[in-house]
């Protein structure tokens, strides 16, 4: 009896590895973490250098696992935020054999900073991703890339020009059009907040006071604790990556906070041209968040190959306050891309 059981065992084990879904758990741990280097490791850290017109910077990048079929780079917001608050998905993607990138975009913390602000455009950022991709060994066969909030434009963006070099794109959080965005902002999100509060946020702006503690104070309690991240108590991760962000090149290119646009960012519209993007891609939206829903899941529907995830309990970071919907949802799009079982809406 002893010898059936232990058949029947092995024959489960070699069941669940051929029915993997592709996703390479049946690599060993030693495989999995091994990158090739050489001389002193690094934990997967690299410093990549990067041309601009300004001459050679370094941006950081931090690497998770060995996959050649899925290799994944994270797009933090901001602008000019960090990789930290993306760090929830090294709960996630270890353990779908995911090889994937944190990334410190040129400007934020980890990386140069650098203060010329003609440094500051959605092109250069761009070419700084097509960059990062060839350093990493990434190309039409294997590259995904999964952008949050500014992330998302950048990632939009990037799919625009080079979706040859592309595998699949997933947008989390962030419409297509800042004009939408900010009506968004104006015409639904600040009618949820007590009228006062608004009238105290927009006189706080129109005087240019945003280093006022207050206003933030107020933006804190009545639209991000709503609209940004719903968790009653933030994650270090967040809070770090909030601590690190270059609010220079923040308030140039988004404006003073998360409520509205108002930088350089405030005319750019893509909406028109999502109909140009042919490779699979999942629109993230969420019921709570800054961004509109419906528009979100509109976008799933103008490209050509879309799909959309709705986050029910999620806000603008529903990768932390609706995480479970958020992680599967992007896990499965990922494998059915993958295995080229990808259905649209």
């Amino acid at each position: 009896m002893r010898y059936l059981t232990a058949a029947l065992l092995v024959l489960i084990f070699t069941a669940c590895k051929n029915n993997d879904s592709g996703n390479q758990k049946d690599i060993s741990v030693r495989e999995y973490f091994t990158y090739g280097e050489t001389g002193v490791r690094t934990a997967g850290v690299r410093m990549i250098p990067i041309e601009t017109a300004l001459g050679k910077f370094n941006v950081w990048t931090k690497r998770f696992g060995n996959n050649p079929r899925i290799k994944i780079l994270l797009l933090h917001g901001g602008p000019a935020m960090t990789h930290e608050y993306m760090e929830c998905f090294e709960s996630f993607f270890p353990q779908e054999g995911f090889e994937f990138y944190e990334y410190d975009q040129l400007g934020s913390y980890y990386s140069d900073q650098p203060t010329d602000s003609s440094l500051w455009t959605i092109e250069r950022f761009v070419d700084e991703v097509e960059q990062v991709r060839k350093a990493i060994g990434a190309d039409s066969t294997n590259f995904y890339i999964l952008g949050n909030s500014w992330g998302g434009i950048l990632g939009m963006e990037y799919t625009l020009k080079y979706q040859h070099n592309m595998k699949a794109l997933m947008v989390a959080n962030m419409m297509a059009s800042c004009p939408e965005y900010g009506r968004y902002a104006d015409e639904v999100l600040a009618k949820k907040m007590p009228a006062e509060v608004v009238a105290e946020v927009r006189a706080l702006e129109a005087k240019g006071d945003f280093a006022n503690p207050r206003y933030m104070e107020l933006l804190l309690k009545h639209h991000y604790s709503q609209h940004v991240c719903r968790l009653a108590e933030w994650p270090d991760a967040l809070n770090r990556s909030l601590k690190h962000a270059n609010n220079e090149v923040y308030t140039l290119m988004q404006g003073p906070s998360e409520f509205g646009i108002a930088g350089r960012l405030a005319t750019w519209d893509i909406k028109s041209r999502l109909k140009e993007i042919r490779i699979p891609a999942l629109m993230i939206g969420a019921a709570h968040d800054t961004m509109d829903p419906a528009a979100m899941e509109e976008q799933s529907k103008l490209v050509q190959k879309g799909r959309y995830l709705h986050c029910p309990n999620g806000s603008h970071l529903a990768m932390w306050d609706d995480q479970e919907v958020f992680m599967q949802g992007v896990i499965r799009f990922i494998h059915d891309v993958d295995q080229s079982v990808f259905d649209i809406n």
